[in-house]
């Protein structure tokens, strides 16, 4: 499994962006996909994820201004951040996990840069 992230810039506090995730490969073993984030000096943390089912989760700190989303057709996920704040500031990473055994797939990481 590949995973390819896109999106990723600079962008003043309020502002928006929009994260790209494409699988390729054995994309059937993976079972939810989401996106994770790492700060300078911070462990990384979940941001959200959606299931095969298109149940989804998300962070309490983007509840209301992240929307993930998948299309099926282009094996892509999504990620829709508005209302951006300094504290997005991260470097954002594709996560595709499959259930059992269980593994994570990582896609290279995206530079998300918010400015006050």
């Amino acid at each position: 499994v590949q995973l390819q992230a896109s999106g990723g810039g600079l962008v003043q506090a309020g502002g928006a962006l929009r994260l790209s995730c494409a699988a390729s490969g054995d994309i059937f073993v993976i079972n939810i996909m989401g996106w994770y984030r790492q700060a300078p000096g911070e462990q990384r943390e979940l941001v959200a994820t959606i299931t095969t089912d298109d149940n989804v989760n998300y962070a309490d700190s983007v509840k209301g201004r992240f929307t993930i989303s998948r299309d099926n057709r282009k094996h892509t996920i999504y990620l829709q951040m508005n209302s951006l704040k300094p504290e997005d500031t991260a470097v954002y990473y594709c996560n595709g996990r499959r259930r059992w055994p269980q593994y994570d797939y990582w896609g290279q990481g995206t530079q998300v840069t918010v400015s006050s």
